[in-house]
């Protein structure tokens, strides 16, 4: 029935400015804007949808987004040198170490949030 649909993923923020200048200004990725909206053109070519809910957002629980890399550690020094902050979980099954990095079993992976506090990644391929 969608074999042929071109599906997309999308997720809310509180503040349209402030995602515009992370994705965009910070991360690097191309992002347009129409009718209050963005949509992130991610390099694999696949889209997602950013869309305001201003003060009744509520950010996600669980990572919205993963941002596959060939060198984790390159990748997390480059969002700690553009201000991004790294998610440190500790006593828990999926403990950081002290740059962020999650090393024990599965790949290798570290969590930042979005100014919304939508949970992202990067993920050593």
């Amino acid at each position: 029935m969608l074999e042929n649909s071109k599906a997309f993923s999308g997720f809310s923020v509180d503040s349209i400015p402030a995602a515009r200048d992370f994705y965009g200004t910070t991360l690097g990725l191309d992002v347009a804007e129409q009718d209050g909206m963005l949509t992130l053109h991610l390099p694999g070519g696949g889209t997602v949808l950013v869309y305001p809910k201003g003060d009744s957002h509520e950010p996600a629980s669980f990572t919205v987004l993963n941002f596959p890399v060939p060198d984790i550690e390159g990748a997390v020094d480059a969002l700690a040198a553009a201000g991004v902050e790294l998610e440190h979980y500790a006593g828990t099954p999926m403990e950081t170490d002290a740059k962020g990095i999650f090393r024990s079993g599965g790949p290798l992976i570290a969590w930042f949030k979005d100014p919304a506090g939508n949970v992202l990644s990067v993920i050593q391929e």
